[in-house]
C-alpha cells in the first residue's frame, strides 16, 4: 500500500465521519490530506497560525452544527496544552490527526523531546490517544477515533508514527 493510498483512505474516513472543516498548520506529513481538503468543494480547509487555533475552530464548528478535525505535527502538541481544556471541560468532541516526529530515522534532535512526550502530554490533558503504525490499519483507526470523538463527545488524537509517514529528509 502506498503512502498516497493510505492517506486517501484516511481522507475518505474523515468524509464518512461527516467532517466538514479541516484546520491545519502546513506539514509535509499531512500534505495529501491538506491538498484533498482544499480541492473538495464540500470541505473547508483552514490554515492556522498556531495549532491551538484549531481547537477553537473545532469547538466553533461543533457549536455551529458541523464537525472539524485538526491536522498537526507532534511538535505542535506543546502549543495546545492549555487550550485542550476547552473540549475536555465543555464535553465537546475533538479529533486531531498528529504526524509524529522525533521517532524512527529522525535527523533533527530538536524534534525528539516533544515526539517522545506527545502521547503522555495528550493523555495527561484528558485526550484519548490512538496510534497508527501500519498503512493497513490507519483508516480504520481514524474512523473508529472519529466515532469515539463525535458519538461520545470526547477529545481523541490519532498519532501517525514517523515510520508510517516516512522519514523527513532535506536535500543539500
Amino acid at each position: 500500500m502506498t503512502t498516497a493510498s493510505w492517506q486517501a483512505q484516511v481522507y475518505a474516513a474523515l468524509k464518512r465521519a461527516r467532517i466538514r472543516q479541516i484546520g491545519y498548520v502546513p506539514d509535509a506529513g499531512h500534505a495529501h490530506l491538506i491538498d484533498a481538503a482544499q480541492a473538495d468543494p464540500d470541505m473547508r480547509a483552514v490554515v492556522l497560525t498556531t495549532e491551538e487555533e484549531g481547537i477553537a475552530l473545532a469547538a466553533g464548528a461543533w457549536l455551529g452544527g458541523e464537525r472539524a478535525a485538526l491536522l498537526m505535527q507532534s511538535s505542535g502538541v506543546g502549543n495546545c496544552i492549555n487550550m485542550l481544556s476547552l473540549p475536555v471541560n465543555c464535553r465537546m468532541p475533538f479529533l486531531a490527526l498528529v504526524t509524529m516526529r522525533g521517532e524512527w530515522a529522525e535527523f533533527n534532535p530538536w524534534q525528539v523531546p516533544m515526539g517522545a512526550a506527545t502521547p503522555a502530554v495528550l493523555a495527561a490533558t484528558g485526550v484519548h490517544v490512538r496510534r497508527a503504525d501500519s498503512p493497513h490499519d490507519v483508516a480504520e483507526i481514524v474512523a473508529a477515533s472519529a466515532a469515539l470523538a463525535f458519538e461520545s463527545t470526547v477529545p481523541v488524537a490519532v498519532l501517525f508514527s514517523q515510520r508510517l509517514i516516512g522519514a523527513k529528509v532535506f536535500e543539500k
